[in-house]
């Protein structure tokens, strides 16, 4: 389903590690091989974010072929000096990305900063400028570059040689923080979420919305930060300049 706010963008790099947590135990950790909902959300708000909206990944698609490579790593230990550890990356990455946002019906205190053009507009701006801050596919040590693009369009590692659907298992979804939670029993948790992803023809992956996922656990309760007055003095100037711009 194509949304009138819809944004769709292109991010590569040299390695990439969206990190399974099963691996993690042990210290060292080994990375699925697509990204997971999450850090396509962070990649976002790197880009463009504001708590008035929340963003949904609709789909990515895979461009270049999944390939890995495994790293010797000094990580520094929680007891002082470092330990060593070995980080399985995925090597050359680039995907697709195809994201709308929704208003967070939870800050009613930003309803008068609901205005689908500026938002839509600006979100668009930073990605041609490839962001507002720096972008990273995983983790900090993966550099990210974001580019504009056309979901779908350009030849992809995965147009030919999929005779059928690829699926992932059992994996990690995201993150249900207080502040976007949308089910009543979400509500005041910060939950984890789970799902079954799979790759469908030429690379694309369509994501379950949050609310959508069934396998979840709530980690532990959270509270809703609220924002003052004294948060937003001088946003209508601010968000005029915004539009202007």
């Amino acid at each position: 389903m194509q949304y009138r706010n819809t944004v769709e963008f292109e991010v590569s790099g040299d390695y990439a590690l969206f990190s399974d947590p099963v691996t993690r135990v042990g210290g060292e950790k080994c990375s699925y091989h697509i990204p997971t909902y999450e850090a396509l959300k962070g990649i976002l708000h790197s880009v463009y974010w504001k708590p008035t909206l929340i963003w949904i990944i609709d789909a990515v698609r895979v461009m270049n072929p999944i390939q890995t490579e495994t790293k010797g790593i000094r990580p520094t230990s929680y007891f002082g000096g470092n330990d060593l550890a070995y980080y399985t990356y995925l090597k050359d990455v680039r995907y697709q990305v195809r994201a709308h946002f929704e208003w967070n019906l939870l800050r009613e205190e930003l309803a008068g900063d609901r205005n689908e053009h500026k938002h839509h507009n600006i979100a668009r701006r930073m990605i041609q400028r490839g962001g507002r801050r720096d972008v990273f596919l995983g983790v900090r040590e993966c550099q990210g570059y974001v580019r504009p693009c056309v979901f779908g369009e350009g030849a992809g590692a995965y147009d030919d040689n999929m005779p059928g659907p690829v699926d992932y298992g059992f994996q990690y979804h995201g993150i249900t923080y207080a502040d976007e939670a949308v089910l009543d029993e979400d509500q005041g948790n910060m939950t984890v979420r789970f799902w079954r992803p799979v790759m469908q023809p030429r690379g694309i992956i369509e994501f379950l919305r949050p609310e959508e996922c069934t396998y979840k656990r709530v980690i532990r309760p959270m509270e809703i930060k609220q924002f003052h007055d004294h948060n937003f003095s001088g946003l209508e100037e601010f968000t005029q300049k915004e539009v202007e711009a």
